[in-house]
């Protein structure tokens, strides 16, 4: 099965193989849900009115189709909701898978309707509710209290993708020359970012951190928790896109979090209340935290994966600086 959105037919048959749809119904339509970056991933509805989300995993990243990707990421997105469904409150809080096809590498899941990510908190103005926030870090919490694992579990390893993962966030920003011209992002960013680049002290304090990235640990982490993995429906704040997820350090997880809502100016007031909803554990290491902090503010600025930052070159030089400083302390 290839995924098309042009070929209703086929998904309309395929569908009801699997005993999604019954046999009189029919997809009518077929559009993209929003602008995902890994996946092929359609909301398709049918004549008797059901609604639902299919997403193909396929060898490459689906919006940069010249870098390969692991088609088994799908699987991993599959065992993470499959984990977590024992706890009601991740559970509620996730969408609802209805097929795992591993052979197509293909999920089903139910439609949460109407709904946008949360990068729109990029924008200057726009500030995460209390609400929201306390149920981002509540999510993190019980994700990496509850789930543990000594048993190495091969898939949630996860390792060829966190490879690619690696290369994007500790080794291709620092490279001086890696054929990205950061000027076409923000002028005069390239010449900003250089002297990091040179930094072979800040150099060595990224391999490091990657080197703990790829080794496995026991927490079960979300893998990719920003923005773009939030969805605002009517039922409230959902968590989704888990396929980057691994059992590593929680560090890793609260780090990205944080370095987004630094990233999203967000209010310290706000950030601070983190803490509150996010019970730390004796062993959690808060000057790795803080790297990881650092690292993921660093390859979001001056990196290829570049978000919508509503950031001028002032902005964007401070960001930086407080990423160097949280790094090299």
């Amino acid at each position: 099965m290839h995924l098309d959105k042009k070929k209703l037919i086929d998904i309309s048959l395929y569908l009801e193989h699997h005993g999604l749809i019954k046999a009189q119904d029919v997809v009518v339509y077929a559009e993209k849900p929003g602008e995902g970056n890994m996946n092929y991933t359609l909301r398709v509805k049918t004549e008797d009115g059901k609604s639902l989300i299919i997403k193909q995993a396929r060898s490459y990243v689906e919006k940069y189709p010249s870098i390969p990707a692991p088609e088994e990421r799908i699987l991993v997105e599959s065992k993470f909701y499959e984990t977590i469904a024992i706890n009601d409150f991740l559970k509620i809080h996730t969408p609802k898978i209805l097929l795992t096809d591993r052979e197509n590498h293909i999920l089903v899941m139910e439609d949460l309707g109407s709904a946008s990510d949360y990068t729109s908190l990029y924008k200057k103005g726009n500030t995460l509710s209390v609400v929201d926030a306390k149920l981002c870090a509540t999510f993190i919490h019980q994700l990496h209290h509850q789930f543990k694992n000594n048993g190495g579990d091969v898939l949630m390893k996860n390792e060829k993708l966190k490879a690619l993962n690696h290369e994007h966030i500790f080794v291709y920003p620092f490279l001086e020359d890696n054929g990205f011209d950061l000027d076409f992002i923000t002028s005069g960013l390239q010449a900003t970012a250089l002297p990091y680049k040179k930094d072979e002290a800040l150099k060595e304090v990224s391999k490091k951190l990657g080197k703990i990235y790829l080794s496995n640990h026991d927490t079960l982490l979300h893998g990719d928790y920003y923005p773009g993995s939030w969805l605002n429906t009517q039922n409230g704040l959902m968590v989704i896109d888990p396929e980057f997820s691994f059992y590593g350090k929680p560090e890793f997880d609260l780090g990205i979090l944080f370095a987004h809502l630094y990233l999203g100016q967000q209010p310290d007031d706000l950030i601070n209340n983190i803490d509150t909803y996010y019970k730390k554990e004796p062993s959690f290491d808060k000057t790795l935290f803080n790297q990881f902090i650092g690292i993921e503010i660093m390859r979001r600025i001056i990196g290829l994966a570049q978000l919508p930052l509503d950031l001028n070159l002032t902005e964007k030089e401070g960001l930086l600086k407080k990423a160097y400083s949280l790094l090299m302390s």
